[in-house]
This record gives structure tokens, C-alpha cells and sequence, in this order.
């Protein structure tokens, strides 16, 4: 099912109206055909799936996945400004950012998701002790998201052992045998 367009793109989303229900959030930045979205959302029909995504033609893919199921919304815009603007703070258990674009040309890199920015507003947008799954198969682009990961406060970088459905991007890269890199932070309190 398709969230409804927000009332406003600057008043925060009124997550217990979209659901019908009051329950854990994961949200899957950058769901492309909602394949891990709707898996995850099955394996856990308890919590709520928000699946955020640009493109117009992977969230009419997700769309049709998500049809039977009554956990999932999708939301049409760019991740970054869904989560600065739009989630509510510390409404969120579990952000999913899977195979975002390297950009890995050096004139380019300036337009990666993962900067010291969004990774504050994840943390904003976290309960507590909640956490961000981030993977990539680029070496480059992972040793950055660790490095940004490690100098912004309020994270700690867990053992990103996950059991996880496989995403299409992850599937396409499992099978031509590229290495997947994954970091896990999880939301802590700043020491005050």
C-alpha cells in the first residue's frame, strides 16, 4: 500500500495515522522493487515497514509486492530529506540503507547519502538504542561510512553479523562472488 502524500513537506508524518496502528518502525531507505522491504515485513508482521524511494518506477514495483500486506507503506522522495524533515524523532527502530549509489567518481562523491549530516539526522530519528544497517559492495565507499560513522557522536559501531533477506542488489552482487561490507551503528547517548 502506498502512503498517502504527507499533508506538508515540512510537518512530520503522523506515523500511528498512516499504519492504523502504534507499533515498532523500520524504515528501508531507498526500498527500490520492495523485495527485502516486503520479505522483512513478512518475517516480522508485528512492526511496521516504511519504504522510502525516488524512483516512480520502483515504488509502483514495490507497490504491487507490498499489496497483501497490511505493515508496509511506501513514500515517494529522496531518503535524506524523509528523514531530516519528515520522521518524527526517536520514532524509528531500525533504519535499512542497502547498496545507496557510491557516486565513485571524486566530483561526484559530494552527492553520497552518508555524510556527518544524515547520519545525525538518523540519530535524531532513532529510539533509543536503535540502529542503522548500512551495505555496500564498494571497498572505498565503506571505509568512508566507517570513518564518518566514527567521528559522529551518539553512535557505536556493533558486529554487523545480520540475518537479513537478500536484497536484489545484494542478490546481483552475491552471485558475480563481489565481497558485501556491512556496518551496523547503533544509537546511543551522547555523554553529557
Amino acid at each position: 500500500m502506498i502512503a498517502q502524500s504527507p499533508e506538508s513537506l515540512t510537518n512530520q508524518l503522523d506515523l500511528e495515522k498512516i499504519f492504523g496502528r502504534k507499533a515498532p518502525l523500520h524504515v528501508d531507505l531507498g526500498c527500490g522493487d520492495g523485495s527485502f522491504l516486503c520479505a522483512l515485513a513478512q518475517r516480522m508482521p508485528c512492526k511496521n515497514f516504511l519504504g522510502i524511494e525516488r524512483l516512480l518506477g520502483r515504488i509502483r514495483s514495490a507497490a504491487r509486492k507490498a499489496a497483501s500486506l497490511d505493515n508496509v507503506r511506501l513514500l515517494q522522495m529522496e531518503s535524506f530529506y524523509a528523514v531530516r524533515y519528515l520522521l518524527p524523532a526517536e520514532s524509528v527502530e531500525t533504519f535499512y540503507l542497502l547498496f545507496p549509489d557510491p557516486w565513485p567518481k571524486r566530483r561526484h562523491q559530494r552527492r553520497r547519502i552518508v555524510t556527518p549530516d544524515f547520519l545525525n539526522s538518523v540519530h535524531v530519528a532513532l529510539e533509543q538504542n536503535g540502529a542503522i544497517y548500512i551495505a555496500t559492495d564498494h571497498l572505498d565507499y565503506f571505509q568512508k561510512i566507517k570513518g564518518i560513522a566514527e567521528s559522529t557522536p551518539g553512535f557505536a559501531i556493533d558486529d554487523a553479523d545480520v540475518d537479513l533477506p537478500q536484497s536484489k542488489f545484494g542478490l546481483i552482487f552475491g552471485q558475480k562472488g563481489a565481497p558485501i561490507y556491512w556496518v551496523s551503528l547503533r544509537e546511543i547517548s551522547p555523554v553529557k
